[in-house]
């Protein structure tokens, strides 16, 4: 990170102290490499250099959370370092790939040492879970934004693309959508409930999904983790596959925190177009529906079948038997 420029105060340039870059990596993101992790040469350098274990191939996901975009401003730090690696494993395990490493770029108005000392430890709490070396990046001054990339691997061709869904499949999700953007609103609403502190946490510390989307790389067809809102990643995946789907919104997963906070109508709502859940979504063949049901009778997360999969294109929702409408609330960078 650049030195600040100087500015004037009372006729006087004053140069406004600040922590160089070097010394910033050194002091919050420099970690010792662990014996097998696969780094020949990782921070300190001009690149790093990692070596891939023999027999598998490489999987790289990139996302950017910007600050009043992704999450609201002054949201904890530890929060920020969280979410930003949190959400990059979830493409992961909607590969099922196994992650590896990870680069961080980071811009950051001021070089604040109690900030960067608990983004750090929120990055760093999850990459020691997840089995994730830092190996480089970049730090900048200016607005807050954070831009990290994951590395993974996955054996030749057990990956799970958006692209497999069949006519017949079953439609699965993971967990209960809706949580984390209800998480997401309270956090700038003076709306009181005994659930929000269950919502929120939801919002500010994602979940991954990787053990379940490693244990459905053998099973599903097709996979996508719901980061846009439930009904916008669905069509995503059903348009990869060149096919469609018949749902059901009255098997949605609404948990009772959620139900407890919004009420029926809005939680349903949330749960379609919400986003920020970081959950499964995927497709099952019926001869492998037993071998779905074994695996995931040891997760910690909820598994239920939500629709099946037509030939006839487009998302057709349906409640009680009848055709069913709600409001998009999908966020959209580009409309």
């Amino acid at each position: 990170m650049p030195d600040y420029p100087k500015r004037r105060r009372g006729g006087v340039r004053r140069k406004i102290p600040t922590t160089g870059e070097s010394e910033l990596i050194d002091r919050y993101f420099r970690r010792p490499s662990r014996a097998g992790d696969g780094v020949v040469l990782g921070i300190g350098d001009d690149a790093a250099i990692v070596r891939m274990a023999p027999g598998h191939d490489l999987v790289v996901a990139t996302d950017t959370l910007a600050e009043g975009a992704h999450f609201p401003k002054d949201m904890a730090a530890r929060s920020i370092g969280h979410r930003c690696l949190a959400v990059n494993l979830s493409d992961l395990a909607a590969m099922g790939a196994e992650p590896l490493w990870a680069s961080l770029a980071l811009s950051v108005t001021v070089a604040d040492p109690r900030w960067l000392r608990q983004f750090a430890q929120g990055f760093f709490a999850l990459a020691r879970r997840t089995g994730v070396s830092l190996i480089g990046g970049d730090t900048i001054r200016g607005p807050l934004v954070v831009t990290v990339t994951v590395h993974g691997r996955v054996r030749p061709r057990r990956y799970v693309t958006r692209g497999g869904a069949r006519p017949g499949d079953g439609i699965y999700v993971s967990g209960n959508p809706g949580e984390a953007v209800a998480g997401r609103l309270s956090l700038t609403s003076e709306r009181a409930s005994r659930s929000i502190g269950a919502l929120r946490r939801r919002f500010l510390y994602p979940e991954p999904r990787l053990g379940e989307g490693a244990a459905l790389a053998p099973i599903a067809s097709a996979m996508i983790d719901v980061s846009d809102g439930l009904h916008d990643d669905a069509g995503k995946l059903l348009a990869a596959s060149g096919c469609g789907a018949e749902l059901d919104a009255g098997l949605l997963p609404l948990s009772r925190p959620l139900l407890e906070h919004a009420g029926e109508r809005a939680a349903r709502e949330y749960a379609l177009t919400g986003g920020d859940d970081y959950e499964l979504l995927f497709t099952v063949p019926a001869s492998r529906e037993s071998r779905l049901r074994r695996a995931a009778g040891r997760w910690t997360c909820p598994l239920t079948r939500i629709g099946t999969v037509t030939a006839k294109p487009g998302l057709r929702w349906r409640l009680d038997g009848r055709p069913f409408t709600f409001r998009d609330r999908t966020y959209r960078h580009f409309r």
